[in-house]
């Protein structure tokens, strides 16, 4: 079974992580770690409704039940603290305990 069947809500506190130049996300890379941004905000939805329509459960890690889906077309990039990229194919909606979720683009699923 694919697709996400629970009644969930945006945690729109996440959102600034995975967006460009937002305090969120230089935040991240101030403090030595990678950010996983996705292409513009659009994209971030998209991706989104795609998993929850059609992507496969992953998984409890950390908290977050995941989600995910691998996408044809890359859905942006992980910066690291020293700048060099990587492009990001895999989407992962996390839901927490108060099925709240949010978008994530990863290089491969959580473990």
């Amino acid at each position: 079974m694919s697709g996400i069947n629970l009644e969930i809500t945006l945690d729109r506190l996440h959102l600034g992580k995975h967006l460009r130049n937002t305090p969120e996300s230089n935040r991240l890379l101030l403090r030595g770690r990678a950010a996983h941004i996705f292409n513009d905000e659009d994209t971030l939805f998209r991706v989104a409704q795609a998993i929850m329509v059609g992507g496969l459960h992953t998984g409890f890690a950390r908290g977050y039940d995941r989600y995910g889906l691998m996408f044809a077309e890359s859905i942006r990039v992980r910066i690291d603290p020293d700048g060099s990229t990587l492009l990001l194919f895999y989407g992962e909606v996390k839901i927490d305990a108060d099925n709240k979720y949010h978008p994530v683009p990863r290089t491969r699923p959580s473990e």
